[in-house]
This record gives structure tokens, sequence and C-alpha cells, in this order.
């Protein structure tokens, strides 16, 4: 195989070729440039961590804001689908997680004037909480909306109680039908009524 000549271009920047002939190699340092500033160091952020600042699973506020955007999400099918039951478990669920990951607090000073710990929660993210503190909004959104979809399902069985239990008591579909008589005429009669 012939040897493969390298471009004498000195603006190639691939970080996989080899190095030109004559040229010892050299250990990998990261390139100069992008967000290291131009002096090749890693980037960190306002805390001095490494890099942007990411979900710690192990912070108990953080897990709240993504449990409160599950919760509040599935809540609400639950509430589309007619299952009001866990509907509103889940949406009740949701908002007390949603709220609890919205008023974490960084942690207080000590009793003896000693500096304060180092903030928690969405807190300690800064700049980059932004993503949690959407879930947990997002999670009291839908929370709201899967406790009134629950919540107006069960105002409905308790408004028209006596046409749900005569659907329920009736043995025939002709005896279905006539508890239709029961309902309004009106836009909420027209959904409930039996079909034949």
């Amino acid at each position: 195989m012939p040897d493969r000549r390298q471009p004498d271009s000195p603006t190639d920047d691939n970080p996989f070729a080899a190095p030109p002939e004559g040229r010892p190699d050299q250990p990998w340092q990261p390139r100069a440039g992008g967000d290291g500033g131009g002096n090749g160091e890693s980037p960190k952020d306002s805390d001095g961590q490494r890099g942007p600042a990411r979900w710690d699973p192990t912070d108990p506020i953080q897990r709240r804001a993504r449990y409160a955007l599950l919760a509040g999400m599935w809540g609400f099918f639950f509430g589309i689908f007619g299952i009001p039951s866990v509907g509103l478990l889940l949406g009740a669920l949701a908002l007390y997680w949603g709220i609890s990951a919205l008023r974490g607090k960084p942690a207080a000073a000590a009793a003896d004037g000693a500096p304060a710990a180092a903030p928690a929660g969405l807190d300690a993210l800064g700049a980059a909480a932004r993503p949690q503190r959407t879930a947990a909004v997002s999670g009291l959104v839908t929370a709201s909306l899967a406790i009134l979809l629950a919540m107006s399902s069960y105002a409905l069985q308790l408004t028209y109680k006596d046409f749900y239990v005569c659907r329920d008591d009736a043995l025939t579909k002709s005896a279905e039908l006539q508890c239709n008589t029961l309902l309004p005429d009106n836009l909420v009669g027209d959904v409930l009524k039996v079909r034949q």
C-alpha cells in the first residue's frame, strides 16, 4: 500500500490525522478556543465545577421536579381515558412534588456564624436549573388539568346520579335506552346518553 501524503496546508485541523513527517507524537490536549477561552483550559462554570451543571439524581429537589412532570402527565392521560381515581392520585402527587421542587431553597447559614453551606436543589444549578424549573412548572400545569378532569368526572356522576344508577341497573338494551329520559336536552345530555 503506498504511503499517504499529508496535506501541506497548515490550516488542516484534523485531530485524527497522523503528525507530519519529522514531528514527534504529542500527548492529547484540548483544542484552543471554543469554551476554553483560547488558553487550552477546560470549560468551567461559575461554581468551579468541570463543565455545565447537570441533573443530579441524588438531589431530592431535582428528582421531585422530574417526578412532578411524569406524574402530572400520566395523571392527565388517566383523566382523559376515564380512570379519574388514578388521575386524581397522580395529579395530587404531581402537585406536591412540583411545589416542593419550586420551593427548594439553599441551606441556611449555621447558627454559630459559620459560612452557609453550598446551595441545594435547583438553586445549586444556577442558570442550568432552567430545565428543572420547566419540568416542575409543567408538572404543576398537567397536575392541575388531571385534578380538574377527575373532579369534573366526579361532579358529572353526582349531578346525574339517577342516570348512572339506571344505566348500571338496566338488564336489556331497551331498558338502558329508557334511561336517556333522565338526561337534560343539552350538550352534556348528548354526550352522556346511551347510543343505540
